[in-house]
């Protein structure tokens, strides 16, 4: 299954795709909650809600896709976790060995920013970045789960951008601050679910691309933590919940490292794309 969350006035509602167009599941299913998370902390079976909504659409309850607003995925997850430094080559590119431990930092909400809206460059900086990187969305509650039994937690996976402002980030030894100015997250815009890909999503090819360049190119294959042991990992400090993320981290590439670097400008149109998992695709908007 293929979910989308999409604007309808002030509110967002809960899609999946089907053949090309969006069935409101909200519309058919009205006892469905809106918000992908609250849906989930509710231990709805979103799957089995999907399937119904599809076998009772009528021409009504179809959107077409190229008409719907989307919305980030979750507005407001409950906690947003990304990793830093997560592939061997990115790692290599900043100048560090491995790290032993994952480098884990926070997003809030008010730096996500749905698919087809403008990502904010910075009136304070010129140094506006892009990382491709896979995201995890949890489906289950998760507290000190085995690698074996982490990905059982797990409800799908979508696209993340962590544009990330590079001077602010390394103005400080933790980087919140250059990884959570506003409308600088790109998140989605369609949530895949786990079954519909190898186990961890591992083994696809993940891409950016400025302007038709391609600036990243890997697999997901090449991560440093996969997405079972970062959950084990993770449960071992917090309780991973139901409509949490984990962003994974993104590969070689990035503007910072080029020579001479390569910033993102006033304009500019950034595509994130995972197989199998979506295309995730932004302009850049000056901040007035």
């Amino acid at each position: 299954m293929k979910f989308i969350t999409f604007r309808s006035g002030s509110t967002t509602r809960l899609g999946v795709l089907s053949e090309g167009s969006v069935i409101d599941i909200n519309r058919v299913l009205p006892q469905v909650p809106s918000d992908l998370k609250v849906a989930l902390l509710a231990g709805i079976d979103l799957s089995a809600a999907a399937r119904v909504a599809v076998a009772q659409a009528t021409p009504a309850d179809r959107l077409p896709l190229s008409q719907v607003s989307v919305a980030p995925l979750i507005p407001s997850p409950g906690k947003t976790i990304c990793l830093g430094l997560n592939y061997y080559d990115h790692a290599a590119e900043s100048g560090r060995e491995k790290p032993v431990y994952p480098w884990f930092f926070l997003r809030c909400d008010t730096s996500l920013l749905a698919h087809g809206e403008a990502a904010l460059l910075p009136r304070v900086s010129d140094r506006f970045d892009y990382e491709a990187e896979l995201a995890v969305v949890i489906g289950s509650r998760a507290r000190h789960v085995s690698q074996d039994d982490a990905l059982q937690h797990v409800f799908g996976y979508t696209c993340f951008n962590d544009m990330s402002v590079r001077d602010y980030q390394k103005r400080t030894p933790q980087w919140t601050i250059g990884k959570n100015f506003d409308r600088t997250g790109g998140f989605g815009p369609q949530l895949v679910t786990a079954d519909e890909l190898e186990p961890g999503a591992k083994n696809l090819k993940i891409q950016a691309r400025l302007n038709g360049e391609v600036m990243q190119d890997a697999n997901t294959t090449d991560m440093i933590w996969n997405v079972a042991e970062t959950i084990a990992l993770l449960s071992e400090c917090v309780t991973l919940e139901p409509g949490d993320v984990i962003v994974m981290g993104t590969p070689a590439g990035v503007g910072q490292s080029r020579t001479p670097p390569v910033w993102m400008k006033n304009g500019d149109k950034i595509e994130i794309e995972i197989e199998k998992v979506g295309l995730l695709v932004n302009t850049i908007e000056q901040e007035a």
